[in-house]
């Protein structure tokens, strides 16, 4: 884990009380806003809606964060570099959506370099899997050769996606999979893509960073609205990319 929690102290959360309520992360100093409590589908939501998310090491307690500044990508905005759009045109690629959310949160799972373990501990992956079961989570696939080789996977809350994580087996595979997914989202009318923490990747594609009083008002908004989507690729690719 890189980030540590700093000002005000974290609310402790008991386990089995679902009902308890997360701080408002607006009134803290801190990028760590509670520990404790549990992964159910009712405890997510309410966090999401909060903008606060799970993120912990395999020996950790639950930790559940709210970053300042958060990390943010809006759909009309995603930048598609030359490189990437040859890559898109002349190589053998196939998208789905929710096709196999299992394989992509496994995917995303597995080690990497420089990384010592896993976030996506087996109770995670149950998590999320329920959510998806609900119709909360989604997956976005990238395969060649009817081969998985790029995704990733998040929660759509009313107008707005937290991206939650992301992989590539092959260059290139998990940009064109966030292209996908931005392009559909800016067509199905969502306002915002979260994506937590800014990186080099994600900044050369047009993420930037808001003060978390900035994204929590926008997330107030986007929260309630209703955009029409049906998770299926509806756009042919010249459209996307």
């Amino acid at each position: 884990m890189q980030l540590r929690p700093e000002g005000v102290r974290p609310v402790f959360l008991r386990r089995h009380d679902r009902s308890a309520p997360f701080p408002d992360p607006g009134q803290t100093d801190g990028n760590l806003v509670a520990i404790g409590g549990d992964l159910s589908r009712e405890r997510l939501l309410r966090a999401y809606a909060q903008g606060i998310f799970p993120w912990f090491g395999e020996e950790d307690p639950i930790l559940w964060w709210s970053p300042d500044p958060r990390a943010v990508l809006e759909p009309s905005a995603i930048h598609i570099s030359r490189s990437l759009r040859k890559s898109a045109r002349n190589r053998d690629w196939q998208y789905h959506m929710d096709s196999d959310f299992a394989g992509v949160i496994d995917a995303c799972a597995e080690p990497r370099a420089g990384q010592g373990g896993t976030w996506i501990t087996p109770a995670v992956r149950a998590a999320y899997l329920d959510l998806f079961a609900v119709g909360a989570a989604h997956s976005i696939e990238v395969y060649q050769q009817d081969r998985l080789v790029g995704g990733l996977y998040g929660v759509a809350l009313g107008g707005l996606f937290f991206g939650e994580s992301m992989f590539s087996r092959v260059p290139d595979a998990s940009k064109l999979a966030l292209v996908l997914l931005a392009r559909h989202l800016q067509c199905w009318g969502f306002g915002l893509m979260d994506t937590q923490f800014i990186t080099p990747h994600l900044q050369s594609m047009g993420g930037r960073e808001l003060p978390r009083r900035d994204f929590l008002r926008v997330l107030a908004d986007l929260r309630t609205q209703h955009p029409q989507g049906d998770w299926k690729i509806s756009l042919p690719a010249h459209e996307m990319f």
